[in-house]
């Protein structure tokens, strides 16, 4: 069994190749090679922590496992991200366990490889002007993985607290060559964007439909709670709508689910999944002006895939802590 922290999860992952990772998960997802239950959380007495739990099943590549994570607002401002976790591997053939990886690094940039993969098939392919909703750790994976699917020149960032914008500002600029500007307003930020990501932890709607430009694209990443959302009712109803998963949207969105019991949009809205549009089963973007939305909850074959991509890796190159864990019979005395 190999063991994988977060360091060698950065260098083993590029995004490039994850994005080129989740495109082949999905497709084989739409294909109806894989198993994907609806994941199970755990709800902890501490206000808003929660513990969840992901297993699934992948054709290709093959690979069996579940990612646990726990999810503890209370660490936001802190050293420590608000998702910490590992995925666990398992042998199909045998159920032996066959590498330990930790989630939350794979989360943050698997997240933003979906997105990427979703804005590859549903933006104007000139898009060139990136809103981002949000300055933490999703916000910082998604610009990478924005830049490298769409020639972006403009890039504006707003958070609920200004100098967390400015910082995110900073530091991006700095790493990627290109200004990064810090906006006052969701509003101001989004007005006139091709391109919308929206990573925060929002519960109530921080993206408006009055304020989307006709023809945009947009990635709705931050709330994954049947309660929480982070686009308002006018928004969805504008858009063409795109989800990672049917079942999951429909039990566990509440940008969906909020607008559904207003009795403004039925599961029709939903137009089909993202593996679906990547196989060319169903039709994205249909025309320049059309709004398009992909709402993201995350799935668990998302991150087997990209597991399996780094254990791989980590194989051929046997730079990882390796151990025995028990599972073998014992010989008889």
């Amino acid at each position: 069994m190999l063991i994988i922290d977060h360091h060698d999860v950065r260098r083993l992952l590029p995004m490039a190749e994850c994005i080129e990772a989740m495109e082949e998960a999905l497709r084989t997802l739409a294909g109806g090679d894989a198993v994907q239950p609806l994941r199970t959380l755990m709800r902890l007495p501490r206000e808003g922590s929660l513990l969840g739990m992901m297993p699934g099943y992948l054709g290709r590549p093959e690979v069996l496992g579940i990612k646990v994570i726990a999810f503890v607002p209370a660490n936001q401002g802190t050293d420590l991200d608000t998702h910490q976790g590992a995925v666990l591997l398992f042998d199909t053939a045998n159920g032996r366990l066959l590498g330990v990886l930790d989630a939350t690094e794979i989360t943050g940039i698997r997240t933003a490889a979906v997105s990427a993969v979703a804005t590859r098939h549903l933006a104007r392919a000139d898009a060139r002007d990136l809103a981002i909703l949000g300055s933490g750790t999703q916000a910082e994976t998604h610009l990478e993985a924005i830049l490298l699917v769409r020639p972006v020149k403009r890039v504006r960032v707003w958070s609920h607290i200004q100098e967390n914008a400015q910082r995110f500002a900073r530091r991006a600029s700095s790493r990627h060559g290109l200004e990064v500007e810090p906006i006052n307003t969701a509003r101001e930020a989004v007005e006139g964007a091709d391109i919308i990501c929206t990573v925060t932890a929002a519960r109530e709607p921080i993206l408006r439909g009055a304020w989307i430009t006709p023809g945009a694209h947009i990635n709705a990443v931050g709330a994954c709670l049947a309660a929480t959302r982070e686009l308002d009712t006018e928004a969805v109803a504008a858009a063409r709508l795109f989800v990672d998963r049917r079942e999951s949207a429909l039990n566990e969105s509440g940008d969906l689910l909020i607008p559904r019991s207003e009795g403004r949009l039925g599961d029709d809205h939903i137009r089909g999944e993202l593996g679906e549009v990547v196989s060319g089963a169903v039709t994205g973007r249909s025309a320049d002006d059309e709004i398009t939305l992909f709402k993201s909850l995350g799935l668990a074959i998302e991150d087997l895939a990209a597991a399996r991509h780094i254990l791989d890796k980590a194989a051929a190159e046997k730079s990882a802590v390796s151990l025995e864990l028990g599972g073998r019979r014992r010989e008889a005395p």
